[in-house]
């Protein structure tokens, strides 16, 4: 019986619906973070009567056929791209990106990774890092003396030096964006790697046209609306539940046939 397996295949794809909405709730306060969603697509057809065919010697043809559907498999998970909120923390190395773009960071392996978490601290050497103390590129190095660091929207740092009134600039800070920010590779931790289905990285300057610009101050928040994802979980439950009903009353089906006498 067909429905057994067809019904199989709804249950586990609504199984991967729930993963991925379980893991936009957990990550609801996750820095940066953009939910995903998951896609479908139905399984091939098995032909009772080919649409097409030759009904009769005299060249008439059936105008729709007959298939019948093997189920349902996960086609993608897309993540959801758009901007969150920006949440202000009044910590002076902490920085949000608004509009498009993400902060380059390199990894101990020499790679480069990209992430839209700001949370930027201060290494032992002076250098602005992440969280995990990863490099964030193009590696700017604050003096000892610096009595105050500011970030512009451009990108550009500037350190008022003990004795001094000018601030002096410290470097420049770029950001990098894809043509299909949607197929960078996840690492975790708020890091993306680049592939050859994102494209290569464009680096500019913040605030050059295609580019966001940064806010000193501030970090981007998750983009998880709770009210969808908690809709999204009861439309999933009640589709496994109705599947998981397809497949009690294929049982019955069967119990009944082997039951006759």
């Amino acid at each position: 019986m067909r429905a057994l397996d067809i019904a199989g295949t709804g249950m586990q794809a609504q199984q991967t619906n729930v993963e991925v909405i379980s893991n936009n709730i957990a990550n609801l306060t996750t820095t940066g973070f953009k939910r995903r969603r998951a896609e479908f697509q139905d399984l091939i057809y098995q032909n009772l009567r080919r649409v097409g065919s030759n009904s009769s010697d005299t060249g008439t043809i059936v105008p729709s056929g007959a298939q019948v559907g093997l189920g349902v498999k996960t086609a993608a998970i897309y993540r959801i791209n758009e901007q969150g909120n920006l949440q202000q923390t009044s910590n002076t190395l902490d920085m949000a990106v608004q509009g498009n773009g993400y902060f380059q960071v390199t990894l101990p392996s020499g790679e480069t990774a990209y992430t839209r978490d700001g949370t930027f601290s201060m290494s032992p050497n002076g250098e602005i890092v992440t969280a995990d103390g990863y490099l964030v590129q193009p590696g700017i190095t604050i003096p000892n003396n610096a009595t105050s660091v500011t970030i512009n929207p451009s990108g550009e740092v500037q350190a008022t030096l003990s004795g001094t009134t000018a601030p002096a600039k410290l470097g420049q800070l770029q950001l990098a964006v894809f043509a299909n920010d949607s197929g960078l590779d996840a690492q975790g931790d708020n890091l993306f790697l680049a592939t050859s289905a994102s494209g290569t990285a464009t680096t500019g300057n913040p605030g050059a046209p295609g580019f966001g610009t940064t806010m000193q101050g501030f970090v981007e928040t998750s983009n998880v609306n709770v009210v969808s994802e908690i809709t999204n979980l009861i439309t999933a439950q009640r589709a496994y539940e109705m599947n998981s009903r397809v497949i009690t009353t294929s049982d019955q089906m069967l119990s009944t046939l082997t039951n006759l006498r």
